[in-house]
């Protein structure tokens, strides 16, 4: 008798012992969440003054990103076009795909260091990180939806008033809120621990082989003009020649100069192995494609690029061995870790 009286009393202190554990490692504090600046960035223009990232605002970003409430027919989400595992863009669709399986006419871009952006979409026809989210919420041929009914529907869907209640302090919905928390999560896709950064910053991981490198000095020859490091944009508009006449007009949309047709927003080149196919309509599926374009494909747009116009020919000369040392070099701007942060993973 006395032996089972110790017997229980060992097994309750063990019991209690392990509910304790288990309490107090899912009471540890999750680490908070803080918007950093890679030490070899410039400042970004959004700096999250009146946007502090919190935990419960990134993850409520997180959860309204693959939300398929916020389409019109709950048939798509942010992250239908804007796939994870291809850097936030659209693998192998040449433009993005919306309700109903309508077909838009641009390519969709990736998404990371908007915090670093000027201005949004291909034409630039955003100002600010908060509202870049607007059109593939309200087009018609994205998401298809209104502020106003998305707001009535996470209103009345669980637990999103709870979950608005945690990231703001209270349970009311509106679109400012939304659009906010949707930019502490992907405003916080930073980009910039690729095998460049690590080069440059001389980290562990940084070693570049004898063609990345000689992709390198070929790259900062021939295109960092554009495409300037460490953003690989310089935020610009340009026509690279896709055609003589332009279909989509472009950043003239916007300015209605007619000097801006035919021209769209340099886009960065980070991870951009991930992030095919390529153009504002994404004709071209290859990297070699896009090299040979500049090589002997460049076309006498009206408004063509000065850049493109420099040599005897227009375009950028370049032989296959130098193209294959420029291709070697952008693969080094893939971002492994960035890939696969479980922080922006579909939910």
């Amino acid at each position: 008798m006395k032996r089972i009286v110790i017997f229980f009393s060992l097994l309750t202190c063990w019991l209690i012992m392990a509910i304790s554990c288990k309490k107090s490692n899912n009471e540890e504090p999750q680490t908070n969440l803080k918007f950093v600046v890679p030490s070899n960035f410039p400042k970004p223009v959004y700096q999250f003054e009146n946007n502090t990232v919190t935990n419960d605002g990134f993850e409520l970003g997180h959860k309204l990103f693959f939300e398929d409430a916020l389409s019109i027919n709950n048939s798509v989400n942010c992250g239908t076009c804007h796939q994870p595992f291809a850097a936030f863009a659209n693998l192998d669709h040449s433009v993005s795909h919306g309700v109903d399986n309508c077909f838009g006419t641009r390519n969709t871009p990736p998404l990371f260091n908007l915090a670093w952006q000027q201005e949004f979409m291909w034409d630039g026809g955003v100002h600010h990180i908060e509202v870049s989210g607007l059109n593939a919420l309200t087009n018609p041929c994205e998401m298809a939806n209104s502020l106003d009914n998305i707001v009535r529907t996470l209103s009345k869907k669980s637990p999103y008033p709870e979950l608005f209640k945690k990231a703001f302090g209270t349970t009311e919905i509106n679109s400012q809120r939304i659009f906010r928390a949707l930019t502490q999560f992907t405003g916080m896709m930073v980009s910039s621990t690729s095998k460049y950064d690590k080069y440059i910053r001389k980290e562990s991981g940084g070693s570049f082989t004898a063609d990345e490198l000689s992709g390198y000095n070929l790259f900062k020859q021939k295109c960092a003009s554009c495409h300037s490091e460490p953003l690989f944009t310089d935020r610009t508009y340009r026509s690279n020649g896709l055609d003589l006449v332009s279909k989509d007009i472009g950043r003239d949309s916007i300015t209605q100069t007619g000097t801006d047709r035919g021209k769209f927003r340099v886009p960065s080149l980070r991870n951009i192995e991930l992030t095919r196919p390529y153009m504002h309509d994404g004709r071209f599926y290859t990297l070699e494609e896009v090299l040979s374009h500049y090589n002997s494909g460049v076309k006498n747009h009206p408004n063509l690029d000065l850049e493109l116009k420099k040599g005897s020919s227009l375009g950028i000369g370049l032989t296959k061995v130098e193209q294959g040392f420029i291709i070697s070099f952008l693969k080094t701007l893939t971002d492994h870790e960035f890939i696969q942060d479980k922080r922006f993973a579909e939910l």
